[in-house]
């Protein structure tokens, strides 16, 4: 039993470590002059829009979108090769369980 419970406690501190680990990656997803930055852990962390597009609803919307979405492919992108580079689920496969 105690060894199901540090095992428990061994795999929460490593999906800690793996956290704190992708929280330090930032990419920017833009489009049309908008940009987003997005953490490894998929939150938005800063927002930049131009002047220029305040006026214009549509496009406004539609670059917020894209420069969402391009933001998240490359975030998950890197996180992927992250969490390849920490040894990735097989370091979690080790804990014993």
């Amino acid at each position: 039993m105690f060894n199901k419970i540090k095992v428990i406690k061994d795999l929460r501190t490593q999906a800690k470590k793996m956290q704190n680990a992708l929280s330090e990656i930032i990419e920017i997803g833009e489009a049309s002059g908008v940009q987003i930055a997005l953490d490894g852990n998929q939150e938005v962390q800063r927002v930049e829009i131009p002047d220029e597009l305040l006026g214009n609803k549509e496009k406004l919307e539609r670059a917020v979108k894209d420069a969402f979405n391009n933001g998240l492919k490359k975030i998950q992108k890197e996180m992927a090769k992250k969490m390849q580079e920490m040894g990735g689920l097989d370091a979690l496969k080790n804990l014993g369980l």
